[in-house]
C-alpha cells in the first residue's frame, strides 16, 4: 500500500534534522506533536489552520495541550513557528 506524502512531516523532520535532532515528530489527528527523545516529554503542538501556511502553536501544560498567552490562538506560519519553538523565548517548551 503506498502512503500519501505528508509535505509539513517532511519539513518538520527537515528542520530538526539541520539542528542535530532530538526530536520525534508523531503525526497525530490534524496536527503534528513534537517529542523531546531525551525525555520523551511533549515539546510543542502544530496544529493547522486551513489557511495557508499558517499553525497554531500549543504548548504542553498540566497533562493537556493548551493557547500560549490569554487572547486567541497563537499563529504563525511554519518556519517561523518551529523557530519560535526552537528560541522559546516565554520559556514553555524546553523544561
Amino acid at each position: 500500500m503506498k502512503t500519501k506524502h505528508d509535505a509539513t512531516l517532511a519539513r518538520i523532520e527537515a528542520y530538526n534534522r539541520e539542528r542535530g535532532g532530538g526530536v520525534r515528530i508523531q503525526k497525530a489527528g490534524r496536527g503534528y506533536t513534537l517529542i523531546r527523545e531525551d525525555t520523551g516529554r511533549p515539546v510543542a503542538r502544530l496544529c493547522p489552520t486551513g489557511k495557508g501556511d499558517q499553525f497554531e502553536i500549543k504548548w504542553w501544560r498540566r497533562e493537556t495541550w493548551g493557547q500560549i498567552g490569554d487572547f486567541g490562538p497563537f499563529l504563525m506560519p511554519l518556519d517561523e513557528a518551529l523557530d519560535y519553538i526552537a528560541r522559546d523565548p516565554m520559556g514553555c517548551f524546553w523544561y
